[in-house]
């Protein structure tokens, strides 16, 4: 096997309006030994972590419920006041934080629950052909005494907390109303681990 495969030969800044943008241009040597130069691009946000709370004495989940425009431009035009709207797990970027201090962040910024421990469960790269992002995936358990504050995000945010049976936001996947890849990730991963 050779140890490098890949070249990176140069690097442009396409934007930096949000986040960043940038083609690479690099050489890559392929399995039949040739080289080859190709260009992609890449859109850098960040790394960052996702969590589901799950309450095991009611088997309910608490998800979040907000306003995501690249769904609403991609099809998630349902009408009337749920246009755009996207049912998903509590989640945000790391910023300068490690992965583990940002979601107990987040969860308190958007569902108002302070937890005290959180299980890390995985890491995935959720869309590795465009974006730099890499998730980490966390459970926490809550219950009806677990401390709460007002939650519904920051600034513009404007986030609806659901508290939902376990069952019924599976029931959900399958209807079409949770479509957010890592919200299906971790519900999945809880239901699995409950048949275990």
């Amino acid at each position: 096997m050779v140890a490098e495969r890949i070249r990176i030969t140069d690097e442009k800044l396409l934007s930096d309006n949000w986040y960043v943008l940038r083609r690479y241009t690099f050489d890559y040597l392929g399995k039949n030994g040739q080289w080859t130069t190709q260009q992609r691009e890449a859109y850098d946000r960040g790394n960052g972590a996702t969590i589901l709370l799950h309450n095991p004495e009611t088997d309910t989940v608490i998800l979040t419920r907000q306003f995501r425009l690249p769904t609403y431009v991609n099809g998630n035009d349902t009408g009337g006041p749920l246009a755009g709207m996207l049912i998903e797990t509590c989640a945000g970027l790391l910023d300068n934080d490690d992965p583990q201090t940002a979601i107990l962040r987040e969860t308190e910024e958007e569902t108002g629950y302070r937890l005290q421990s959180v299980e890390k469960v995985m890491e995935a790269y959720m869309s590795p052909g465009s974006v730099t992002e890499k998730l980490f995936f966390y459970l926490a358990e809550y219950t009806a005494d677990t401390e709460r504050e007002a939650g519904g995000g920051i600034d513009e945010e404007e986030i609806d907390i659901l508290e939902l049976p376990l069952s019924q936001a599976m029931a959900m996947i399958g209807t079409g109303e949770i479509r957010d890849g890592k919200t299906i990730m971790l519900l999945q991963h809880l239901r699995l681990r409950q048949l275990a």
